[in-house]
């Protein structure tokens, strides 16, 4: 899929009216959709448990917290890119504690302009993400065959009294011989012999 046809949900954490107002002219309906406003830590907590968002931007102070402790736990525990704005004198502190885990900072105040290069940031961000969300997936699924296949071989030296390099070759050989998957033969032994 290009990165015209993709769409990014937003999150935004943010209890000042202007800047929510503002969020739709940056965040255009075509690219980004949905994009939800909450003013509080607390109502985005709500928000991030009931769907998984590829940007959570926190306008920070929030009413009921700062909101660095929600950004942590957002970047660490999805594939999400998290956006945090401080207040000049808040910063130093801000990026000392954030910076580490991935979080993006910029300073307030944030001319749109800028504001558009840092979504555009966000999506280069969320891209790398996702290319390594999929290598993981992949590397997951290599191991789980692998898993079957050696079940399948025990069975077949438990079963059939093979010798391991011959289970080896008979999953390859039968997999050769019909056009199918190592995994698919496994499947067939497990399910015989289980």
């Amino acid at each position: 899929m290009s990165l015209k046809e993709q769409i990014y949900a937003v999150l935004a954490v943010s209890a000042a009216e202007k800047f929510n107002q503002a969020l739709p002219d940056i965040f255009t309906p075509s690219v980004f959709s949905p994009l939800n406003c909450v003013s509080s830590v607390s109502a985005a907590k709500r928000a991030a448990a009931e769907r998984d968002f590829d940007f959570i931007i926190i306008n920070s102070p929030l009413p009921d917290d700062s909101g660095i402790r929600f950004a942590i736990d957002a970047a660490s525990s999805r594939g999400t890119v998290v956006l945090f704005l401080s207040r000049a004198e808040q910063y130093p502190d801000a990026f000392d504690k954030l910076a580490e885990h991935g979080v993006f900072l910029m300073q307030k105040p944030v001319s749109s302009s800028s504001f558009r290069l840092a979504s555009e940031w966000l999506i280069s961000a969320r891209e790398r993400i996702r290319k390594t969300e999929k290598k993981t997936l992949s590397i997951e699924e290599k191991m789980n065959e692998i898993r079957i296949v050696n079940r399948a071989k025990w069975l077949l030296i438990s079963e059939l009294k093979m010798s391991e390099p011959d289970a080896h070759r008979y999953i390859e050989k039968q997999a050769m011989d019909r056009c199918v998957s190592r995994r698919t033969i496994a499947e067939e032994i497990i399910k015989t012999y289980e």
